[in-house]
């Protein structure tokens, strides 16, 4: 699933070619593509039509479209294989397109909504005060945002009876972090995934905020990470931070540090790769 680096490729290019952009119209063409909007596809498409987007916000995972003047937005869900497509309106359609959106210009491209799987989606929502969409007004701030409050992470780190992992997982807390750079950060802090959060010093917790940021950062520089054709930007090109991954996805390989072979342990319904050497298992665990 896109995180925080592969979202925010996707932002800055809906920045550059869908911002100040007038709807003409809305198809749908899955109803589980707008499944997250209740009133229903036909209600969807008339809340768009005649709207100007905005310049696309993010918030951790989370992207949207701010709609101008309404006190709306268009929420983006991409899930596990959604995709925001600028494409040429004259291109071919293609095989899992789920939305499409013209516009009233002569630039000559609309935006596609596409999703292999159909977990994501789009829905239009109300705004909150500080205009984020209110179903995600629960969100964190997250760690490239100027406004994160580093001294109240790391205070609700030692409040947290839970392990450095699932607090990096918890979007309550910080927004944006999911399995792949929550890996990638531990292994650069040395951290195991298990270490009880509370044990953090608050060197220790500003050292892998350092982390996660310095690894988002890098990853954003060429693209995201792309594991498959499933995750690309808006002109369907695929990222390449794959390629400098230092822990996730290298089971059996050498660690880059020590030279011992990384391991993988299943957790949460997911995987979690890590150096049995530098990142010594805690004797105990919450």
């Amino acid at each position: 699933m896109p995180e925080l680096p592969e979202v925010e490729v996707v932002r800055r290019g809906l920045e550059r070619w869908i911002a100040g952009r007038t709807v003409t119209e809305v198809e749908v063409l899955h109803p589980r593509a707008v499944r997250r909007h209740l009133a229903g596809g036909a209600d969807f498409a008339a809340r768009l039509e005649g709207q100007r987007f905005e310049v696309a916000r993010r918030r951790g995972k989370y992207l949207w479209l701010p709609l101008a003047g309404t006190g709306t937005s268009v929420l983006g869900h991409l899930g596990m294989s959604g995709q925001l497509l600028v494409q040429p309106e004259k291109a071919l359609d293609e095989k899992h397109l789920r939305i499409r959106i013209r516009f009233d210009d002569a630039a000559g491209t609309e935006l596609r909504f596409v999703d292999q799987r159909t977990f994501g989606g789009l829905s239009v929502h109300d705004q909150t005060p500080d205009g984020l969409p209110d179903v995600i007004g629960h969100i964190a701030r997250d760690p490239l945002d100027p406004e994160f409050d580093d001294a109240v992470f790391h205070s609700a780190l030692r409040l947290r009876r839970t392990t450095v992992k699932r607090a990096l997982l918890d979007q309550s807390l910080i927004s944006g972090v999911g399995n792949i750079y929550a890996d990638e950060a531990l292994w650069r802090s040395r951290l195991h995934y298990d270490r009880p959060a509370g044990t953090l010093t608050r060197p220790r917790s500003a050292e892998l905020l350092g982390h996660v940021r310095d690894v988002m950062n890098e990853a954003l520089a060429v693209g995201g990470t792309s594991f498959d054709s499933l995750y690309v930007n808006v002109n369907g090109e695929s990222g390449y931070f794959d390629r400098s991954l230092d822990a996730y996805g290298r089971e059996d390989e050498p660690c880059r540090r020590c030279g011992t072979p990384l391991r993988r342990r299943p957790w949460m319904n997911r995987s979690s790769y890590f150096c049995p050497r530098c990142q010594r298992a805690p004797r105990v665990t919450p």
